[in-house]
């Protein structure tokens, strides 16, 4: 199997170009990479999953208001972390926007990644090179998240109208007042793998290329994205 390593690197100023410089990847982690979504149609069963696998037990996160989902943390290191998402029964009004994720998330028998989520740092400013580049893209959003502690996270989130079957992520930029959810989800686990496999390595990893993004890519019969989490008792393999 071939395998596409690269990692790139572009200056994060106003009026940088999308152009990237190549280097060769250092990990098998983008470096942008803030999160990844596992999707399951319970939360508790998603959460006893990954314990199984891990030894490490997810934290409860909270509620995404009108989204109709809610969540539970992991810790994946410095700024990273796995975020198991699950239909919430509680919610019965769900903006139009996020209807479809919830119906995927109702339909899957056994868990699955369903997306990822990476941090260009100011989500306009990126909006802004993304319309100069011709890529097209919905947001910046803003999102937030209610903690069982009460405090109130924020964010606001860019969606590229084509994700290229889900290897590619959307963007998010967190307040400055919030706290990163890997600081205070349970730690233990790290990720050691993350990248997707696709027919056409060449054109995702120049839509990559110009997304600033460092993924890596194999050749397969079908676009997915796999992960490799390690914890105290166990390794986690996932694949969209």
């Amino acid at each position: 199997m071939q395998t596409i390593r690269r990692r790139f690197f572009i200056a994060i100023t106003t009026g940088a170009a999308l152009t990237p410089l190549l280097t060769w990847a250092a990990d098998e982690v983008p470096s942008l990479l803030d999160h990844i979504l596992l999707g399951c149609n319970d939360l508790d069963g998603g959460i006893d999953f990954v314990e199984k696998r891990t030894g490490v037990p997810a934290a409860i996160g909270g509620v995404h208001p009108g989204r109709g989902t809610r969540n539970a943390l992991l810790s994946l290191g410095e700024r990273r972390y796995l975020e198991i998402i699950a239909p919430d029964p509680k919610q019965d009004r769900i903006e139009q926007f996020a209807q479809k994720q919830v119906a995927h998330l109702k339909q899957l028998t056994s868990p699955h990644l369903i997306g990822w989520a990476a941090h260009p740092a100011d989500l306009e400013k990126f909006s802004v090179r993304l319309r100069e580049a011709n890529i097209p893209f919905d947001g910046p959003r803003p999102g937030s998240r209610q903690r069982p502690d009460g405090k109130l996270l924020q964010w606001k989130t860019l969606n590229l109208k084509d994700d290229k079957d889900g290897l590619l992520p959307f963007f998010i930029e967190w307040s400055s007042d919030s706290l990163h959810p890997s600081e205070d989800a349970p730690k233990g686990c790290r990720l050691t793998h993350f990248g997707g496999l696709t027919p056409n390595t060449d054109e995702i990893t120049k839509i990559a290329n110009l997304l600033q993004l460092d993924l890596s890519f194999s050749r397969g019969d079908q676009p997915a994205l796999k992960a490799t989490v390690v914890g105290p008792k166990g390794e986690l393999q996932v694949t969209s």
